[in-house]
């Protein structure tokens, strides 16, 4: 029933999904642009949407057995800094603030579809 949902829904709800891990990632590195020594992370959000496209989900039989890893997270990596700091910070604040802005703009466009298509949805059962 996941699959044909998803399949009905479309690659957007993979794209909210990441979009909304990358968004705790951005605001992680916000958080941490005093900290000494702290390293900018980030994902790739076009190679995640396509690793969470082309994975097979595992099934569990156990409660006790681990799903598999999610999409952002393997694609997350260290991003190289322009200027670093002197204490070894790797954060751009600027930078950081205006793709936390692109990838909140992204997540409402992605809303935006999904709504639309749930709403054509319901006015298909109802006949309409």
């Amino acid at each position: 029933m996941e699959k044909a949902l998803d399949s009905i829904l479309g690659p957007q709800t993979q794209a909210v999904e990441l979009r909304a891990q990358r968004a705790k990632i951005l605001a992680t590195n916000i958080a941490n642009s005093d900290t000494p020594r702290y390293l900018a992370r980030d994902v790739d959000f076009q190679a995640a949407l396509d690793s969470a496209r082309s994975t097979t989900q595992l099934s569990t039989t156990d409660a006790n057995h681990l799903s598999n890893a999610s999409a952002a997270h393997k694609g997350l990596s260290y991003r190289i800094p322009e200027q670093p700091a002197a204490d070894g910070n790797t954060v751009d604040i600027h930078g950081e603030k205006a793709r936390f802005t692109e990838n909140s703009v992204g997540y409402l466009i992605d809303l935006s579809f999904l709504d639309a298509r749930v709403k054509k949805l319901i006015r298909l059962f109802r006949g309409e």
